[in-house]
C-alpha cells in the first residue's frame, strides 16, 4: 500500500515539473517575436552582403577609376573576400532555415518540445537560442556521435548508461 502511494506521488511530482516546464501562450508569442526579429536581422545581413561582395565590380569597389591592369594579388584579395561573404551568407541562410523551421514548429503546437526526446527543451536554452531543436543532453549527444540525427532516443536510457559506468 505504501508503495502505491510513493509511486503516486512520483508521478505527480513529474507530471508537476511537467507542466512547470511547458511553455504558455504568451511565452510562446514572445519566442515567435524573437524568430521574427532574427530573422528580419538576418535577411538584412544577407541583402547586404550581397550588396557588398558580389554585386559591386572591382573598379567599383577599390575607388579605382585608372584604366590600369589589375595586380594578381589585388583579383586574390577580391577572390577571398568574395569566398568570404559566400560562407558567411551560407551560414546565415541555415540559421535563417532553422528559424523558419522554428516557427513552423510553433504553427503546428510542438514548439519547445525536443525532437530527439521528446521532453521540453528548457525555457534557458530557449532564450539563449530560439530555434533550437534539441534539448542540451541529446545535441550533445548529437556533437558525439552518440545518436544520428532524427533518432529518437529516451533519456533515461543514456541515464542507466551513465550510472553503469
Amino acid at each position: 500500500m505504501a508503495q502505491k502511494r510513493k509511486k503516486t506521488s512520483t508521478r505527480k511530482k513529474a507530471s508537476a515539473k511537467t507542466k512547470k516546464e511547458r511553455l504558455t501562450p504568451a511565452e510562446i508569442e514572445r519566442f515567435r517575436q524573437m524568430l521574427l526579429q532574427k530573422r528580419r536581422e538576418i535577411v538584412g545581413n544577407v541583402s547586404e552582403m550581397e550588396d557588398e561582395a558580389l554585386k559591386r565590380p572591382r573598379l567599383d569597389a577599390s575607388g579605382d577609376l585608372s584604366s590600369m591592369p589589375i595586380h594578381m594579388a589585388d583579383l586574390g584579395t577580391d577572390n577571398f573576400e568574395q569566398e568570404f561573404a559566400l560562407g558567411l551568407m551560407d551560414s546565415e541562410r541555415k540559421l535563417l532555415r532553422e528559424i523558419d523551421d522554428a516557427l513552423q514548429r510553433i504553427e503546428q503546437g510542438v514548439y519547445g518540445i525536443c525532437e530527439g526526446t521528446g521532453k521540453p527543451i528548457p525555457k534557458a536554452r530557449l532564450r539563449a537560442q530560439p530555434w533550437a531543436r534539441y534539448c542540451v543532453q541529446y545535441a550533445r549527444m548529437l556533437e558525439q556521435g552518440s545518436v544520428v540525427e532524427g533518432q529518437r532516443w529516451a533519456l533515461e536510457e543514456q541515464e542507466e548508461i551513465e550510472s553503469d559506468s
